[in-house]
């Protein structure tokens, strides 16, 4: 159902380095090296920071969320298994605050690429619980990551059990879009719960708001108006063309394609 974007790529959160002062040079140089996509060198890093029994579970937060990575890369087994077993065994009273909620976040995205889809919604929505500690930008990236896993799960049941996790999904973007109007991953997802529903009309007119509400955060408007241009172009105008009688199909796509370019043109 979803169609693939660079404004919903799941991305792993970025870990901001806590207590630098303290933290050995080799945990710190594990956090440098996995913040800049080093991860072979992160991993290196982070098994020697675990020798210090300080800072043993912090470093294996460090090593776990690598190898999460270099999973992505590679779908190497054996990377998913290690960064699974390492998590397990990390204990979060030894992390500082901020590596708790990574540790939720490393965890939940485990059970994701594990295909546990609605078990790492419920570990990513505890994560957004604590939000107050994350970035801005880590805040939009983890909101991303709990619609993706409600939008798998619910690919995952049969069509008429899917609509609740749509409506889930719908209720919390529009929550979004109240507080951020020109939120890149509300817009978009609004337009895909609407459309998970069954709602054609709703997700038109989401689309539509969306095209509009992306100049609110220039610095995502053309990736944001990519993927819902796509979404429409590849989805909602055929099934929207789709609901109308057979003999008038061919003429309603050709409605519905001049009526969204006039959109575009209207609001460029």
């Amino acid at each position: 159902m979803r169609v693939p974007g660079a404004a919903i790529v799941l991305l792993m959160l970025v870990s901001a380095a806590s207590a630098a002062a303290a933290e050995p040079e080799a945990l710190a140089r594990a956090r440098t090296l996995y913040n800049a996509g080093t991860y072979d060198a992160a991993i290196d890093a982070a098994a020697a920071a675990r020798s210090e029994p300080m800072f043993s579970d912090a470093a294996a937060l460090v090593f776990a969320r690598a190898h999460l990575e270099r999973y992505r890369s590679n779908s190497n087994p054996i990377d998913l298994a290690t960064a699974r077993d390492t998590l397990a065994a990390i204990r979060p009273d030894a992390l500082s605050s901020r590596d708790q909620i990574d540790l939720l976040i490393g965890l939940g995205q485990t059970l994701y690429l594990g295909d546990a889809f609605g078990a790492a919604a419920e570990l990513f929505d505890t994560a957004l619980g604590r939000e107050s500690m994350l970035s801005f930008r880590d805040r939009r990236r983890l909101l991303d990551w709990w619609a993706t896993a409600v939008d798998r799960e619910a690919q995952t049941r049969a069509p008429d059990r899917r609509a609740p996790l749509f409506a889930r999904l719908a209720d919390r973007m529009n929550e979004e879009l109240v507080i951020e109007p020109g939120s890149p991953v509300a817009n978009y997802w609004l337009v895909a719960a609407a459309r998970g529903e069954g709602d054609l009309e709703r997700a038109w007119d989401a689309a539509v708001a969306a095209w509009v509400r992306a100049t609110l955060a220039p610095e995502t408007a053309v990736t944001l108006r990519a993927d819902v241009d796509r979404l429409v172009v590849q989805a909602l105008i055929l099934e929207r063309a789709r609901a109308r009688p057979a003999r008038e199909q061919a003429e309603a796509t050709a409605s519905l394609r001049a009526e969204w370019e006039l959109v575009k043109q209207n609001w460029k």
